[in-house]
């Protein structure tokens, strides 16, 4: 079972969204089965980023397994940003 979920919510014809989405394939591999990786277009499905509360793309979540938000962050965090927040969050 997954320790954490991390969710990019992102759009389209967002350039931004495109360097985020990298940067989570990059650290992937590192993280093994301990992530369940989530990405959440917010034009097709706009009823989950508004109960997310998400305002801006790209944004990413970090939850627990129970759906507690861990950490949240808008716009494009760098492979480091992201290991240490995901680091953080872990139990």
């Amino acid at each position: 079972m997954p320790e954490l979920t991390v969710t990019l919510y992102s759009s389209s014809f967002c350039g931004a969204c495109t360097s985020t989405r990298a940067t989570l394939e990059q650290i992937a591999p590192l993280l093994g089965d301990r992530i369940e990786w989530h990405e959440v277009n917010v034009a097709a499905d706009p009823d989950a980023s508004e109960t997310a509360g998400v305002v801006a793309t790209p944004t990413v979540v970090i939850s627990a397994p129970d759906g507690t938000e861990r950490m949240r962050a808008a716009g494009v965090p760098t492979a480091p940003q992201l290991l240490t927040a995901i680091a953080a969050a872990l139990p």
